[in-house]
């Protein structure tokens, strides 16, 4: 499956759309298309998933190392993977959209604001592909797309600007449809605020579909490992509007590894008959009256008591605590299972990629073994004095700024996420 890079010059340019009108083009012109994401992101794969029809892989070098990286590249399906960007190319020490690119060596196309320039254009194009070098990254920028770029003698003047050996991959007209709204935690997701069809039909319009394949590459295959032994048991995996939050790559796992089974806490589900359950992150504090009188939290807790493995990430930490006090200072009872008070805020509380070592043998780790992941939360948990905690974090703000993982029973909530290539689902579906 060839591939290509959809990178910006920086935040907020507009790579989402880009990425979007570049995906909605293949299609359209008979290209079956695998979108993907580099970076830990949850809300900009909805809107991958959306306009492609297929669900939208996570790329993360940080997570899941280069091979690992290879794997969930080449378990996805199409012709045509497209790939968008995180932040500005060269942004990031975990994993930057270059540290993808150079992981997969895929080209990269790079989008660039072009509102108020012609020449400027191909100059920060230029300057982006230089910068290659100095940063020890082997990428390649093969292409622009003009962001914001009218047609007639502005498109002309960009295309002209650029060198023979930089194309002029198309451009995203200046719509007002064609933004996104923000939302904290980030984007609106695909299914709340689509793009309208004719606003990503117009964007599409401009972009060269042809030349973009050409310039594609396939990336390196990765090395094989053993297949997986199944366990014979039976996951529960809540999935509806509070909790949205989880990668393809995970759910693929735990269906490798167990029978899968979902259930909707919000729309009054009851807990399936199940072995474990995983709850992914979302936005349960949008949800938090439903999930309040939910069922599925009183045999959670009730479950969970009798031993029953439990693990929630972020928004399943946050359902498995003793209560939710949302924005406008409206408490919640939880599940009440694990010894916290969790309080949303209005700035971001932690954003960064994570470094967990296990303190003791715990559900998704043994002792003293260490799991990256990521963390990206509005929240904060006020703890009991007898909380117990299975991971010091070496890397990330966790629970308490030095711990995450709190333990009880066998339920396990942190606010770290964590990609099935840690080995987390592997050993949690071994639990018990």
């Amino acid at each position: 499956m060839k591939g290509i890079v959809v990178g910006g010059t920086r935040s907020g340019i507009g790579k989402t759309v880009a990425t979007l009108a570049v995906v909605h083009a293949l299609g359209e012109a008979g290209y079956a298309v695998q979108p993907a994401k580099a970076g830990p992101d949850f809300i900009d794969p909805s809107h991958h998933a959306r306009v492609a029809g297929r669900p939208s892989r996570t790329l993360d070098a940080w997570l899941q190392g280069t091979e690992g990286l290879r794997r969930n590249y080449y378990s996805g399906e199409g012709e045509v993977c497209v790939v968008e960007g995180v932040m500005g190319l060269y942004d990031g020490d975990g994993s930057s959209t270059a540290m993808v690119a150079d992981a997969l060596s895929v080209p990269i196309v790079l989008v660039v604001d072009a509102s108020a320039g012609m020449e400027s254009v191909a100059a920060t194009a230029l300057g982006f592909r230089e910068y290659a070098a100095h940063a020890g990254r082997n990428v390649d920028v093969v292409g622009v797309i003009a962001q914001r770029a009218h047609g007639g003698r502005h498109a002309r003047g960009i295309r002209e600007a650029l060198p023979d050996d930089l194309a002029y991959l198309g451009r995203i007209p200046p719509r007002e449809d064609l933004e996104i709204p923000d939302r904290h935690l980030g984007l609106h997701t695909g299914q709340e605020a689509p793009l309208a069809p004719a606003a990503l039909d117009a964007a599409a319009e401009h972009i060269d579909v042809e030349w973009l394949v050409d310039l594609a590459r396939a990336p390196p295959k990765p090395e094989l490992i053993s297949e997986r032994s199944r366990t014979g048991k039976r996951i529960a995996v809540a999935r509806d509007a509070a909790f949205r939050f989880v990668y393809p790559a995970t759910v693929e796992r735990l269906r490798e590894r167990a029978d899968v089974v979902t259930f909707a806490p919000t729309a009054g589900d009851t807990l399936p008959d199940c072995d474990g359950v995983y709850l992914p992150g979302g936005y349960p504090e949008l949800h938090a009256e439903s999930l309040a009188d939910a069922p599925a939290l009183d045999q959670l807790a009730a479950r969970g008591a009798e031993g029953l493995p439990v693990f929630g990430e972020c928004g399943g930490l946050m359902a498995l605590a003793e209560s939710l006090r949302t924005a406008d200072g409206t408490t919640y009872e939880m599940a009440g299972i694990l010894p916290a008070e969790i309080e949303m805020h209005d700035r971001y509380q932690a954003l960064d990629h994570v470094t967990l070592r296990a303190r003791t043998e715990t559900l998704t780790a043994s002792a003293d073994e260490r799991a990256r992941g990521h963390e990206f939360h509005y929240s904060t948990a006020e703890v009991g004095s007898d909380a117990r905690f299975a991971f010091a974090v070496e890397r990330g703000e966790g629970i308490d700024g030095s711990h995450d993982g709190l333990v009880e029973y066998e339920v396990l909530g942190t606010y770290c996420h964590v990609h099935p290539e840690s080995g987390a689902f592997d050993a949690f579906v071994e639990a018990n």
